[in-house]
């Protein structure tokens, strides 16, 4: 990993690359999921079947574009009793923690004859998007199932690109165990936009969440606006801020553990102590031999890894408030001192004990973050971004005459008579 102070003159430069990392998609790639999104929403299913042929080498049709329950069933049945375990105490961790963050509506009755109410409703359907690539993401499916069914959705679809393998054993436990409604066998911006835009073989959705490659979050992006999503994932990313007081191999653990997601994944170290930095450094050299993945772990952290060596802890937590990461390791003695001083991160681990896959997995937090500085405005997935607002008011005729001429006067203002003569036609 390179090691560089903020003294040195290439700082700038070095940090900007890794702060700005697939922020601009690829115009070709832009253009060719265009292409698909647009294909979909014209020819439906027989556009969704072509292109899951052609990029999954997957042969569907209207009877096998949906997972079956008998299939289902047999696929979770593969699962040991051991891994099932595991995934309902992680289940049950996370639907504890996002039980918490229910809402309610409320009235507000304070002036005799008028009423205004804050109602929220949850989303009628909504699409769980689970990442189908060379391993199975089934913490994914809880992440966005489980938050999906607290808020009351009616119904929860999951969709996961099978390739024509069938659905994965742990994806189809997952599914059950989280309450997933329907399941589907498909993926990639074609599913995408079936979802968008509605085919005979796959329902309309109000929201699409999840993560997935370049091709799902372009094409995300494109059919925000026929229904929402939660948010533009960009590939994943770890900063730790160390004031020395940890251990190297554990910082190295944890830069390691977000380096191994793909070649665009961002590991960072921010210290005071050079001594500490380059210690880590060394000893992530160290271990990434050891990793099965070492090659795609190596490029990231060639690309966008690298330990910067700060004046002081002040200007370490300036940085991380800069960076705004999806994930934040305090790795310092007093983490909750430090996390006053933190404004921008999408979760945050203290201390030495806390590594960011307890987040991934267990801890009950949910690790559908925002990436690529975004955590500046964006918030990590939960309950709240499953149900809606509905404004309600109520005037009565006595209500209306308190305020009836100053509304009337408001719109002649802005220059609408038609506003204006609905209130004055009832004064009258």
């Amino acid at each position: 990993m390179r090691v560089i102070s903020t003294k040195d003159p290439s700082f700038e430069q070095a940090f900007r690359t890794i702060q700005g990392r697939g922020k601009v998609f690829d115009p070709e790639l832009w253009q060719r999921v265009a292409v698909i999104v647009e294909d979909v929403a014209q020819r439906g299913d027989e556009a969704l079947f072509h292109y899951t042929a052609k990029f999954d080498n997957h042969v569907i049709d209207e009877k096998t574009v949906e997972i079956s329950s008998s299939e289902l069933e047999e696929a979770a049945s593969k699962v040991t009793e051991e891994d099932r375990a595991v995934l309902e105490l992680s289940a049950e961790r996370i639907r504890k923690f996002h039980e918490k963050q229910v809402m309610e509506g409320w009235m507000l009755m304070e002036e005799e004859g008028i009423e205004l109410e804050n109602r929220l409703l949850p989303l009628e359907r909504v699409a769980v998007y689970a990442p189908g690539g060379l391993n199975p993401y089934p913490s994914t499916v809880f992440m966005a199932v489980i938050p999906a069914r607290i808020a009351g959705v009616e119904e929860v679809i999951l969709v996961s690109p099978t390739k024509g393998k069938g659905v994965h054993p742990l994806i189809a436990a997952a599914a059950k165990i989280s309450g997933a409604d329907r399941v589907f066998g498909i993926g990639g911006a074609q599913a995408v936009a079936a979802l968008a835009y509605g085919t005979k073989s796959v329902p309309r959705v109000d929201k699409i969440v999840g993560p997935g490659n370049a091709y799902v979050t372009a094409a995300k992006k494109m059919v925000y606006g026929q229904c929402a999503i939660d948010m533009i994932a960009g590939p994943s990313e770890v900063l730790i801020v160390a004031d020395g007081t940890g251990n190297p191999a554990h910082a190295a653990a944890d830069l390691l553990s977000q380096a191994e997601h793909d070649d665009m994944a961002s590991a960072v170290l921010v210290t005071p102590v050079e001594e500490f930095g380059r210690r880590v450094a060394v000893e992530v050299e160290r271990q990434l031999n050891a990793l099965s993945r070492k090659e795609v772990a190596g490029r990231s952290l060639a690309s966008f890894g690298a330990v910067l060596v700060t004046a002081d802890m002040d200007e370490a937590v300036a940085i991380a408030n800069r960076f705004a990461p999806e994930h934040l390791e305090l790795m310092v003695a007093d983490p909750r001192e430090v996390l006053r001083k933190i404004r921008h991160a999408g979760a945050v681990f203290l201390g030495h004990c806390t590594p960011e896959t307890l987040g991934d997995y267990l801890a009950g937090t949910n690790h559908v973050l925002p990436t690529g500085g975004t955590a500046r405005f964006a918030s990590p997935l939960g309950v709240y971004d499953f149900v809606k607002r509905m404004s309600v008011l109520s005037f009565t005729e006595d209500a209306l005459k308190r305020y009836g001429r100053q509304a009337a006067r408001f719109a002649a203002m802005e220059g609408l008579d038609a506003h204006e003569k609905a209130v004055t036609i009832r004064l009258k």
